[in-house]
């Protein structure tokens, strides 16, 4: 028998006024499973976490965390890891300090925070109010990853992080879901959500476009590429290639719009001279959403 969802969207609007920030959402996160939370600024994520932590209220539909909503059942934000968006503590105050009273009242070791700011190459003697903003991303992760989670719902998180402490989050997201943890990883950077989402959700302007699993949406996604040549190249070559949407040709250069798999284009454009070099152009993203609105 399948596990019981740990998070459950179900139907849920969120209003404010005349605004509707989400509209008739609905997905669900099971125990050890990652689901990447993807949309452009605006989309209503912020507002979907924020509403799924209780600490706004649901206009309409539900929205539960291990059986029951956070924001009636406060005591269930114990089990769950949470970062914001916005993470701020006292300036004054020092992460060992933070680290050490989260560490008391979960019940763990304080280690456990010594060792995740060790392997994010953090100071935890400083006072937040000195810290880079990479650096308070870090005391939130930390703080959110600290008593090992049943639920770790992540707003954003690799916000200010250098390449190397983007590198350790996707290895903490890993090793949570290995722990049978289920996460939420909201961001609107697809590369860091495909390496580690089982699946995807995407919202676009309050309302939900794609679940499915990311292998699939990347498959049916739209991609725009730049193809360079050792010699000049006309567009012709890749006339009534499959899944060939758009192309411009501009000497050696070739942008591409392919909708779904890339492998044809790749494959007539190889063989139509010495392709040289194949490279993503602009948000490709902003490109997904917009494929996927269209159809």
């Amino acid at each position: 028998m399948n596990a019981a969802p740990a998070i459950q969207v179900d139907r849920l609007t969120r209003r404010f006024g005349r605004l509707v920030a989400v509209d008739d959402v609905s997905f669900a996160v099971a125990p050890g499973q990652v689901v990447g939370f993807l949309g452009p600024n605006g989309a209503g994520k912020s507002t979907t976490v924020r509403t799924l932590m209780g600490f706004l209220h649901p206009t309409a539909g539900s929205c539960r965390v291990l059986g029951v909503w956070p924001g009636r059942d406060v005591g269930v934000r114990g089990r769950i890891g949470y970062l914001p968006g916005d993470f701020r503590i006292e300036a004054g105050m020092r992460p060992s300090d933070l680290f050490a009273w989260f560490a008391r009242v979960r019940g763990v070791p304080v280690r456990w925070g010594n060792e995740l700011a060790e392997r994010l190459d953090l100071d935890v003697s400083r006072p937040f109010g000195t810290l880079s903003k990479g650096n308070r991303q870090k005391v939130g992760l930390v703080q959110a990853f600290l008593h090992r989670p049943e639920v770790v719902v992540l707003d954003e998180p690799s916000t200010g992080l250098d390449p190397g402490s983007q590198r350790e989050l996707l290895g903490l997201v890993r090793a949570a879901a290995a722990r049978g943890a289920a996460v939420l990883f909201s961001s609107h950077v697809l590369p860091e959500v495909e390496r580690v989402a089982d699946r995807v959700a995407v919202l676009r302007d309050g309302r939900l476009i794609a679940f499915s699993p990311v292998g699939d949406l990347l498959d049916h996604a739209r991609h725009r590429l730049e193809l360079s040549f050792t010699e000049p190249v006309s567009a012709d070559v890749l006339q009534g290639v499959p899944g060939v949407v758009g192309v411009q040709a501009d000497g050696r250069r070739l942008d591409v719009v392919v909708d779904g798999p890339v492998g044809p284009a790749l494959a007539a454009a190889t063989a139509s001279g010495d392709l040289l070099r194949v490279a993503p152009i602009g948000d490709e993203l902003e490109d997904l959403f917009f494929a996927e609105a269209e159809r």
